[in-house]
């Protein structure tokens, strides 16, 4: 029998590998057998490309991790952390270590000076580092500049009429009149990106960056038009420069519009869902043809998991396969049924009495309860 294991972190419990490691003494205590040629175990880290993706990766991938000091969304350093894979060359990140709503200060926030020039000092840093394939999650920003400052850490140059450069933020947006690419890390034109991004914005308009998410990163109502016009006069001056309008692409407005930075300017660039990256960059489709049965889970299973997280997204590529999907989470709610009808053959909570959360959180006790629930399933096939 062959198991493939691929679970999502049970976020303030349990890692993903943590998680997937659980399930597999589970499994291999129901066949009362260690890795054999007859019994094949395999755990995958999983995540969807948000929150704790580099961690999954790098866990799961025999990666390392990196700090570099870089600008904080709104001016200040921070210590941004991401994670080197063990082919050396494939780098993760997550947008937020360096420009994430959390990283707002005691002021508040402020959409006028938020930048994301700190991102592109980690790609920066990572380029220094060998790396030249990149995974990055944009979701969390705090900020609503199109992504213009990250652009100008990797070298570009926005103009204004004098000749002097834009500020490295929203301010003077509406100000550009000549870009430049003369200073542009050369390194750059060897680079792919992949960038996890599940929202459909365009850059501008009712649908766009502005007004779907300007108000939760401080943008004000009667500030909304003019944020709004400032974008649109950057999507101009990007597609005179660049030769193509990537503003109404899906995604263009994901992260303040920091994916229609990345899809206008940087080369080899993806913008695909979180999921569909990570299970490509664990190559969990080559497990499959020969599997019997995938494991999968979260940390909370109902109907919103039925429509894309990431079990569905595992259940959805194995069910390309004659292969069963079970999963297990910390709990379940009735409208979970949604997920049977997504494709999870069956789904089952891991714990066992009536207990606090605080007590069902703690990561020993996780561990033990999906040990046990995986090996009573396993029983039965």
């Amino acid at each position: 029998m062959k198991v493939v294991i691929a679970i999502d972190s049970f976020k303030g419990s349990l890692s993903s590998m943590e998680a997937g490691r659980a399930a597999a003494a589970g499994v291999r205590k129901a066949l009362n057998a260690p890795e054999t040629k007859d019994v094949q175990v395999v755990v995958k880290p999983l995540a969807d490309g948000g929150e704790g993706t580099t961690g999954a990766l790098v866990e799961g991938l025999g990666g390392i991790y990196s700090c570099v000091q870089v600008t904080g969304p709104f001016g200040k350093p921070v210590i941004a952390q991401y994670g080197i894979l063990g082919d050396g060359i494939t780098a993760v990140m997550e947008m937020a270590e360096a420009a994430g709503i959390t990283l707002a200060d005691k002021n508040g926030l402020n959409p006028w000076k938020a930048t994301t020039y700190g991102v592109g000092e980690m790609i920066r840093d990572a380029i220094r580092h060998g790396c030249r394939k990149f995974i990055i999650g944009i979701g969390g920003s705090a900020t609503t500049e199109g992504g213009v400052s990250m652009l100008m850490a990797l070298g570009y140059e926005f103009l204004k009429k004098d000749g002097t450069p834009i500020t490295p933020d929203m301010q003077e947006l509406e100000q550009i009149e000549q870009i430049s690419d003369a200073h542009v890390i050369p390194e750059l034109k060897e680079c792919q990106f992949q960038i996890a991004c599940d929202v459909k914005n365009p850059l501008y308009g009712e649908k766009g960056a502005v007004y779907v998410y300007g108000p939760q990163k401080g943008v004000k109502e009667d500030e909304k038009e003019i944020f709004d016009t400032k974008m649109k006069h950057y999507a101009a001056k990007s597609a005179e420069f660049t030769g193509k309008d990537c503003s109404l692409v899906e995604g263009a407005g994901a992260a303040g519009g920091l994916g229609h930075a990345f899809i206008s300017y940087l080369p080899n660039v993806e913008l695909r869902p979180g999921i569909e990256i990570v299970l490509e960059a664990i190559r969990f489709e080559d497990e499959l043809a020969d599997a019997d049965v995938v494991i999968t889970g979260e940390g909370r299973m109902d109907a919103q998991t039925a429509m894309g997280k990431v079990p569905v997204g595992v259940a959805k590529l194995a069910k390309k396969y004659p292969v069963k999907v079970i999963a297990f989470a910390g709990g379940v709610t009735e409208d979970a049924v949604e997920c049977n009808r997504a494709g999870i053959d069956a789904f089952f909570p891991i714990v066992r009495g009536v207990t606090t959360l605080e007590e069902a959180m703690k990561p020993d006790t996780a561990k033990k309860n999906m040990t046990l629930a995986v090996e009573q399933v396993f029983r039965l096939l």
